[in-house]
């Protein structure tokens, strides 16, 4: 199995394309260094991994959240995916995780297809 293949596939978003990442070929190493790479730019008291996807960058990123700050100071909590189409997996994630208004977010995500929702930055990011 490769991280990038050509062929004819139907995206969890339901659209077609004639390419796939596929990165349940990454190594507990390769999510590791991502998690690194992440947890150098981004705080978070917690991280969320959008299923199936997520769960191997949220449990690699789980070292790095840092504890609750009262007040204002509250460090927001993290959703991660590994490949973003439309953003709607993450969307529902925060949806159905918001607790209170005063919850605030940020999301990561190692590859993006296009555009992102503001509130969600690529690792590696495609053109549209």
């Amino acid at each position: 199995m490769s991280l990038f293949q050509s062929g004819n596939f139907t995206l969890h978003s339901g659209q077609q394309s004639d390419f796939k990442i596929d990165c349940d070929t990454l190594t507990d190493e390769d999510w590791e260094t991502l998690a690194a790479i992440i947890a150098k730019r981004r705080e978070f008291r917690e991280v969320i991994g959008v299923p199936q996807g997520g769960i191997p960058l949220a449990r690699a990123l789980e070292k790095y959240a840092q504890p609750s700050r009262i007040g204002r100071y509250s460090l927001p909590i993290l959703i991660v995916d590994d490949v973003l189409t439309t953003g709607a997996s993450m969307e529902e994630v925060r949806l159905k995780r918001r607790d209170t208004q005063v919850d605030r977010f940020i999301g990561v995500v190692v590859f993006a297809r296009g555009s992102c929702p503001n509130w969600i930055t690529p690792i590696f990011q495609m053109w549209g």
